[in-house]
């Protein structure tokens, strides 16, 4: 199974992604044939920032899952609740 296949799984997840310039948490919200669109996270204020479109061939690494993206989902979490609370 080709990597951009196994992505397809993890669309609008939060995830780590390294790529050949950069790395960063975001989620992914696209993934096509040639490409994957992904919003980066700033982690110290849990805000979206850019949308990246970012060549599938140039990916080196995506963390699913362990303890940095977990902690990243659950402040977020965290967030939505006390947002929908405030109202």
């Amino acid at each position: 199974m080709r990597m951009i296949q196994k992505l397809k799984l993890f669309e609008k997840t939060v995830v780590f992604l390294r790529w050949a310039t950069a790395a960063e948490f975001g989620k992914i919200l696209y993934v096509g044939e040639d490409f994957i669109e992904f919003l980066c996270l700033n982690p110290d204020t849990m805000e979206y920032g850019d949308k990246i479109l970012i060549n599938s061939q140039l990916i080196l690494e995506v963390m699913v899952s362990g303890y940095e993206v977990s902690r990243l989902i659950a402040e977020l979490s965290a967030n939505a609740v006390t947002t929908d609370t405030d109202n």
